[in-house]
């Protein structure tokens, strides 16, 4: 089964102030800015991954 085409949302809802360096360069790499900031990235392994790894400060819409 593939998941093409199939995005999920996710929006940022705490600040990366103080995180761990590799936290912050995960919500920059899914695309998100600034508390609030809300970007639908496709679903992937890869971005899962990220997603996962930064999960206690998005909300995710979509899975």
């Amino acid at each position: 089964m593939t998941n093409q085409g199939r995005t999920v949302k996710v929006t940022l809802v705490r600040s990366t102030a103080g995180r761990l360096a590799s936290h912050q360069a995960c919500v920059r790499g899914l695309g998100l800015r600034r508390i609030g900031h809300a970007v639908e990235v496709e679903d992937t392994p890869a971005v899962r991954g990220m997603i996962d790894r930064v999960a206690y400060l998005l909300k995710i819409e979509g899975t």
